[in-house]
């Protein structure tokens, strides 16, 4: 077994995880949605992009591209919520706690991207 493919493979399914954990729930309902869980998949996925500037190949920038596509979405998320909580100090209304959920919704299809290539590509894997 290779230890390496095993940390890939697993900071790319806890990233998925994560992200998936804190979308769930009624978009709009803040309570639902925790600020620590949106923090832990942003630390997540970005470990999970330092780990995937290793790989050299296609389906390897694919990887790479969905993991910065994610972080993307995962940093204009928190930034909405700093912004509502402690610049404009709106709070979590409905229509912030929308928007959140939303870029975080973007972040998890960038990470359902990424376990479908990891899966293809361990499919593919011969002996």
């Amino acid at each position: 077994m290779n230890i390496e493919k095993v940390v890939f493979g697993f900071f790319i399914l806890l990233a998925f995880t994560l992200n998936f954990g804190f979308v769930m729930g009624q978009i709009d309902v803040p309570h639902q949605h925790d600020v620590f869980e949106l923090f832990s998949a942003m630390v997540v996925s970005f470990i999970a992009t330092v780990i995937k500037f290793g790989d050299r190949t296609q389906v390897g920038a694919l990887h790479l591209a969905t993991s910065l596509v994610a972080d993307l979405q995962l940093i204009a998320a928190a930034l909405i919520w700093g912004n509502a909580m402690y610049v404009s100090q709106v709070g979590m209304t409905p229509g912030v706690t929308s928007m959140i959920v939303s870029f975080s919704a973007g972040a998890l299809a960038a990470n359902v991207v990424s376990v479908v290539l990891l899966i293809g590509e361990t499919l593919q894997h011969r002996r």
